[in-house]
């Protein structure tokens, strides 16, 4: 059985970094699983700068759903780490990419958008569950901002927090990291 260690933290946080230090610490052979998309010049700057602090040798995929076919791709076979950065990133792209306005769907909709998330994270942990690699994920904790005045924030918010709480209690490790500095919260 694989262990699952969930790094999470606020934006700029330090998150990612101590991920890759956890990552980099354990083998060469790691396989990064990298949900953000490009859409704007800064979220390109952003994804640049991520893949030039890589090491060279770890295998990238670019992924934010099917993970229960993971164990099917050759990078992921030929792992023995796998980091997922972020967390927040995928649930946000899993939220757009249905045609829901968000503005005016209903709590049903919503339920079924959520429900979605939640199943393609049962599925990342399951294939972990079912082998002897290890996973880090990076999430944002989004519990101690400001309440977003705008539905979709607070909507985001809820599931996210909903999630990350969720993935807490199955990783076998939790680490918040704060202005770089790790806090373990479950070991």
């Amino acid at each position: 059985m694989g262990n699952i260690h969930l790094v999470i933290g606020g934006a700029r946080s330090g998150k990612s970094r101590f991920a890759e230090n956890i990552a980099k610490t354990a083998t060469e052979k790691v396989l990064y699983i990298a949900t953000a998309i490009v859409t704007d010049d800064d979220m390109a700057e952003r994804i640049r700068k991520h893949r030039e602090d890589r090491p060279w040798q770890w295998k990238t995929l670019e992924q934010t759903m099917g993970f229960h076919n993971l164990p099917e791709l050759e990078a992921f076979q030929a792992s023995e780490v796998v980091l997922l950065d972020c967390l927040t990133v995928m649930m946000t792209n899993l939220m757009f990419q249905t045609a829901l306005d968000y503005d005016h769907a209903t709590h049903e909709e919503i339920r079924l958008v959520e429900q979605k998330i939640s199943e393609e994270i049962d599925a990342l942990i399951q294939v972990f569950r079912e082998t002897d690699k290890r996973l880090v994920i990076v999430s944002n904790e989004v519990g101690m901002d400001l309440v977003p005045a705008y539905r979709l924030g607070s909507i985001f918010r809820d599931i996210a927090g909903r999630m990350n709480q969720r993935v807490a209690a199955m990783a076998d490790e939790v680490t918040l990291i704060v202005a770089g500095l790790p806090l373990s919260l479950k070991k």
